[in-house]
C-alpha cells in the first residue's frame, strides 16, 4: 500500500513524537474536557447527567482487510462502530480514546492516513480525541477505541426495557453492509488471479460505502428528541438484525414477532443480492455492521413515526418469553433463527 514510496520508519519519531505528529490536528470543543493529550491521563468535567463510556477493538485478519480497506476508511469507520454504541443509550458522544498496535510493515505515512480518518469522524461527530495508546505488533494493525457521551439520567435507554406490545422499530435500512464486503470479496478473488484488473464498482456504491464507510445514527437521535420520544429499549446493529433482536428480548425478557415483508432495505441491497443469488432476506437479518438503531417503542407513539422515511417498524413484542418469531411474506409464522456475526467460533484457529 506505501511501497516504493519515500516513507518514514516509525522508529525515527519514537512513541511520544508518534503521538504528537498523529494527534497535533485534534482541537478540543467540548467544555466536559478540561485536559486532554500530553499529560498521564486525560481529566474530563462532566458536571450534568450520567456518563457512558464503551470499548470495541478491530483486528486486521478478523474485523478488516487491507487489502480492499483503505487506512482512511479504518480510521473513520473504527470511530463510528464505537459511537454507535454511545448513541444506542440514548446518549450524546463527546470524547473518545484511540489506541494502535502496529508491525513494522507500516511507515509513518499509514498512520498519517489512519489519522486522517479519525480527525474526520471526531470533526463530523463533534467529538474530542482526549487520549490513547501506540504499541507493536507482532501480528498486523490492532486498534482499540473508547468512547464516552452524556445523558440525562432518565433519558438513558438500556436494552432491558421493552414490554409486550411494544412497536420493535428500526432505523434506516439493512444489508447493505453485508453485499457491500461480498462485492469486495470477489473483487480481491478476481485481482488474485488478474493484478491488472481493476474493478468497477460504481453499481454497487451504496452497498461499499455502507461497509467502508458507515455512519452511526445521530440523525435519528436527534430525531427522537423532537419527537419527544425515549424508546424502553434500544441498541444498535452491528452483529446482524436477528442477533440483536434476540439480544432485546433476552435482556427485556419477552417474546417478538417480525415482519418479513416489512424489513427495509435499499433497491441496490436487494438488486447485488440478487446478482449474488442469496436471498435477500437473509442478508437483511444476518448480514450485520449496518450501525442502523433497534428500538421498542410504545403502541401510543405509532402515530409520530407513521410514514417517517428514517423510521420502520418491523414487528411488536409480545409476553412469550424468548419466543421470536418471523411472518413470511407468505403468512406463514416461523422461528426467527439468530445468525449474524458471532465472536470465537468453533472453527476459529488460535
Amino acid at each position: 500500500m506505501f511501497q516504493n514510496k519515500n516513507t518514514t520508519p516509525l522508529s525515527e519519531l519514537g512513541e511520544f513524537g508518534l503521538i504528537d505528529h498523529l494527534t497535533k490536528n485534534f482541537p478540543l470543543i467540548h467544555p466536559s474536557t478540561h485536559k486532554g493529550i500530553g499529560d498521564d491521563a486525560a481529566v474530563m468535567n462532566f458536571t450534568e447527567g450520567q456518563t457512558v463510556v464503551t470499548t470495541d477493538m478491530m483486528i486486521e485478519g478478523i474485523h478488516f482487510d487491507l487489502s480492499y480497506v483503505p487506512l482512511k476508511h479504518l480510521g473513520y469507520k473504527s470511530v463510528i462502530v464505537n459511537l454507535s454504541d454511545v448513541y444506542a443509550m440514548n446518549a450524546h458522544p463527546t470524547q473518545i480514546t484511540f489506541s494502535v498496535a502496529v508491525s513494522n510493515r507500516f511507515p509513518l505515512e499509514a498512520l498519517e492516513e489512519l489519522y486522517a480518518g479519525i480527525e474526520l469522524a471526531c470533526k463530523n461527530y463533534k467529538v474530542d480525541l482526549v487520549g490513547g495508546d501506540t504499541s507493536s505488533s507482532t501480528k498486523g494493525l490492532i486498534i482499540s477505541v473508547t468512547a464516552m457521551g452524556q445523558a440525562q439520567k432518565q433519558k438513558i435507554t438500556y436494552r432491558s426495557g421493552a414490554k409486550p406490545n411494544d412497536l420493535l422499530v428500526v432505523s434506516g435500512d439493512l444489508g447493505g453492509a453485508y453485499m457491500g464486503l461480498q462485492v469486495l470479496e470477489r473483487e480481491k478473488e478476481v485481482f488474485k488471479v488478474n493484478p491488472n484488473n481493476q474493478p468497477d464498482l460504481a453499481l454497487y456504491s451504496y452497498c461499499v460505502e455502507r461497509q467502508l464507510k458507515p455512519e452511526a445514527r445521530k440523525d435519528v437521535i436527534e430525531l427522537m428528541e423532537e419527537l419527544g420520544i425515549v424508546p424502553n429499549a434500544m441498541m444498535d446493529i452491528s452483529d446482524g438484525l436477528s442477533s440483536e433482536i434476540f439480544h432485546l428480548c433476552k435482556a427485556s425478557r419477552v417474546g417478538c414477532t417480525v415482519y418479513e415483508e416489512k424489513l427495509p432495505a435499499d433497491p441496490q441491497t436487494s438488486g447485488t443480492a440478487e446478482e449474488f443469488k442469496i436471498n435477500s432476506s437473509t442478508a437483511l437479518l444476518n448480514g450485520g455492521e449496518d450501525y442502523e438503531l433497534l428500538m421498542a417503542i410504545r403502541t401510543e407513539e405509532y402515530e409520530k413515526i407513521k410514514g417517517h422515511p428514517l423510521l420502520t417498524p418491523i414487528g411488536h413484542f409480545t409476553d412469550q418469553k424468548d419466543d421470536c418469531n418471523m411472518v413470511t411474506g407468505l403468512g406463514q409464522s416461523i422461528p426467527l433463527k439468530a445468525q449474524g456475526w458471532k465472536n470465537f467460533n468453533k472453527d476459529e484457529s488460535a
